[in-house]
């Protein structure tokens, strides 16, 4: 066997371009097959690894994946809000255990601000049960404390007790910014590979402080300094010409001054017909105050003037112009305020994990708030059974990758035949037997096939270590350098025996030429 071996060896070695040329086809089919499956395993594992110990997310009505991308991953928007009082009632659930707040909405620099307890660093884990930890300070306790994530640190160059404003709004487009109630660094969390390093974190006391202390808009004085500068140049041009001149002005009779109407209480008298004595004339087209009587024509006035009764209501004296003036700034306010009395989900620890589910079932068949309660790994699940057709196509791509450089293989060892037909003569005539031939020539293409899964494998590894930091810092993506599973043995299995098999038809037809067909020239 070490003879044939050698034999092998040489004869790839005599054809070192060839040879090369399939190893390479080879190894990148099985870098492709191999890396998918690496790569779809490693993604699924730090989803999965991103939250642990958690039993149930609890958010407003709508779809599970929704719930889960938008508080653990950080994807999309939820999709309502769930009322504080909620989830205390909630929490004193007898199979409740525990329950942290989470409120979404605001935003620093592009990184997700999020309204919480201290209790989240305390009962929050990931990948195999891991706590998290602090690489600097501690957690938030106060309403200016905030605690930032392990990348947005290393982003922002920030340490302990750097100021931060947060910026209303998912994104950081600066339109409304709470500049009055700064926040400053207190804690700064260690690399957990999740969501978490892309994350700042404040108290719900933080984010309710922060709304109420916005500045106020000083709408009054502008809008009173705005008339004043609209009366001087509305000034009409003969008083200017007056004063000019050094006389006085002649005064000019306002027309919004001149009342249209009577006073309340004065009888109407109709066009045409006389007023009783002492009732003033009213032009036509105006209109009587209200409660005042008609008189029509030929009518006798009334005796006295019916008043109003001291049990009407008082009508409601209109706004000066500074209130008027003040009244969109309030409703900026009110469109910018959060709802402090609002979160945007809770997660919740129960005191037994067989109780989830009955827990699970209260909650979405609540009547008093429509809630969604899920359980993350079900969520997961049926997460990667969304995107499980995907997972096949690609596998399918890797297949018929495979398949072609197999049949390049095939290819090379039959057309090298041609040319090695006098070195197989001569094999035969120093006492090599068919057998031997078929030996040989199965070897050699095992070997190929056997070179080919080495450095493909090997190419998987060297890329999964150069692109593990840029994947993470892009996508938040955790690829682990971890041992091959079974999965990815049975297809380096396949091409493996895929290759053996293929040496099999150019041995066949070296088995079947005869010893005076390759030691005859051709023509």
């Amino acid at each position: 066997m070490s003879l044939i071996l050698r034999l092998a060896l040489a004869s790839l070695r005599s054809r070192l371009l060839t040879t090369g040329l399939t190893v390479a086809s080879i190894a990148l089919s099985v870098t492709l097959l191999v890396g998918i499956e690496t790569v779809r395993a490693g993604v699924r594992e730090s989803f999965a690894g991103t939250i642990r110990g958690v039993d149930l997310i609890v958010g407003a009505r709508g779809g599970s994946l929704q719930i889960l991308l938008s508080t653990v991953f950080g994807i999309g928007s939820p999709a309502g809000s769930v009322k504080l009082s909620t989830m205390e009632h909630w929490e004193a659930h007898p199979a409740v255990k525990w329950v942290v707040p989470y409120s979404l909405g605001d935003s620093h620099r592009g990184f997700r601000v999020i309204g919480t307890t201290p209790a989240f660093f305390e009962r929050y884990r990931y990948r195999q049960n891991a706590s998290l930890a602090f690489s600097a300070g501690g957690a938030a306790t106060g309403d200016t404390d905030v605690v930032i994530g392990y990348e947005v640190a290393q982003r922002l160059k920030y340490a302990v007790g750097t100021p931060v404003v947060v910026v209303h709004g998912l994104q950081d487009i600066g339109t409304s910014s709470h500049e009055a109630h700064p926040f400053k660094v207190v804690g700064i969390l260690e690399r957990t590979f999740t969501p978490i390093d892309r994350s700042v974190y404040v108290t719900l006391e933080g984010i309710e402080a922060m709304h109420e202390e916005e500045p106020m808009v000083q709408a009054p004085v502008v809008q009173q300094q705005t008339a004043e500068a609209a009366k001087a140049e509305a000034k009409p041009a003969e008083a200017k010409t007056a004063e000019a001149k050094g006389r006085a002005p002649r005064p000019r009779i306002d027309p919004a001054t001149v009342p249209t109407t009577p006073p309340a209480g004065t009888p109407m008298a109709m066009p045409g017909a006389e007023p009783p004595p002492g009732t003033p004339m009213v032009m036509p087209g105006a209109s009587p105050p209200p409660g005042t009587p008609l008189v029509m024509p030929g009518a006798e006035p009334p005796p006295t003037v019916q008043q109003p009764s001291p049990a009407a209501p008082k009508r409601v004296a209109p706004k000066p112009a500074a209130t008027v003036a003040a009244a969109p700034a309030d409703t900026a306010k009110e469109e910018h305020d959060h709802g402090d009395d609002q979160i945007t989900a809770f997660f919740v620890g129960t005191k037994n994990r067989f109780e989830a589910l009955m827990l699970q079932r209260e909650m979405n068949t609540d009547l008093v708030e429509p809630l969604t309660a899920i359980i993350p790994g079900v969520a997961l699940g049926e997460l990667w059974q969304n995107i499980g057709n995907a997972e096949v196509g690609l596998r399918v791509i890797a297949m018929f990758a495979v398949a072609i450089s197999i049949t390049g293989m095939l290819v090379s060892l039959y057309s090298s035949l041609e040319a090695r037909r006098r070195e197989m003569a001569i094999l035969r005539a120093i006492g090599a037997g068919p057998r031997m031939i078929l030996s040989l020539l199965v070897l050699e293409s095992t070997l190929l096939a056997f070179l080919g899964c080495v450095i493909g494998v090997a190419l998987v590894y060297g890329g999964l270590a150069l692109a593990q930091a840029p994947v993470e810092q892009r996508f938040g993506l955790h690829l682990a350098l971890r041992a091959l599973g079974s999965t990815e043995y049975m297809y380096l299995g396949i091409v493996m025996a895929a290759g053996m098999l293929i040496g099999f038809v150019p041995a066949w037809k070296a088995y079947r030429t005869s010893l005076v067909d390759g030691l005859s020239p051709r023509q």
